[in-house]
């Protein structure tokens, strides 16, 4: 099953406020396990960077003055997500964004039944604890040393390990053992009615052993076998 975790910056809190998508990062799982398909950009948001996003994010227009805008990189996006479930923290604020641009460029919006929020998931599996990207990546003991600031192709690389945390793990050990089962003879790969019979092989002790074996039992003192001799 191939998924995406994705993850956004932008110029503030609401796309219908007038606020922009300048920044996303897709991560590619196939079967819950990365394949190393990323998909980065950066877009010019048509409007200022407030201060105060730019302190979460450290995206400045100058770093983004001669960035594309959205509706020019779109197709490249588009291309990348296919038709995959579409995975992030927080969800609705993420969708919000991209549909909202998807939208303004005049594209088909991602419908919502395709939307895997990891907060949900995170508040079903621990209710009551703390369920920030942060506190999740310390549940589970993924580094995060290099976060510093925001940053959507990181976050969304940090996230796919903790979705994959948060749907049961990695079982790493099922893998192995289906590595080893190919790695056998064709006939031990086959079910056990079906495998060739051996014929059975006699080990018959030597007289010799016998004896030894009867006389290592006469020095047996009141042997609890003799109580039920007949």
């Amino acid at each position: 099953m191939r998924e995406i975790v994705f993850d956004t910056e932008t110029t503030g809190l609401s796309f219908s406020a007038g606020d922009r998508l300048v920044e996303i990062g897709c991560v590619e799982l196939v079967h819950r396990v990365e394949t190393g398909r990323v998909f980065h950009a950066y877009y010019h948001p048509e409007r200022d960077m407030p201060a105060e996003a730019q302190s979460i994010h450290g995206l400045s227009m100058a770093f983004l003055s001669d960035k594309p805008r959205f509706h020019e990189g779109i197709e490249d996006l588009i291309a990348f997500v296919g038709d995959a479930p579409l995975i992030a923290h927080n969800a609705g604020f993420d969708f919000g964004f991209l549909n909202g641009e998807l939208a303004r460029a005049g594209r088909e919006v991602i419908h919502l039944s395709r939307m895997v929020d990891t907060l949900q998931i995170a508040r079903g599996r621990h209710p009551g604890a703390k369920h920030s990207l942060d506190a999740l990546c310390s549940r589970y003991g993924i580094d995060r040393s290099h976060r510093v600031l925001h940053g959507a192709l990181l976050d969304a690389q940090l996230l796919a390990q903790v979705y994959v945390e948060l749907t049961g793990g990695r079982q790493i050990g099922l893998t192995l053992v289906a590595e080893e089962t190919r790695s056998l003879a064709p006939a031990a790969r086959m079910p056990a009615a079906a495998r060739p019979v051996r014929p059975p092989r006699l080990f018959a002790a030597s007289e010799g052993e016998r004896s030894a074996h009867a006389a290592f039992m006469a020095t047996v003192v009141n042997p609890i076998w003799g109580d039920t001799a007949a």
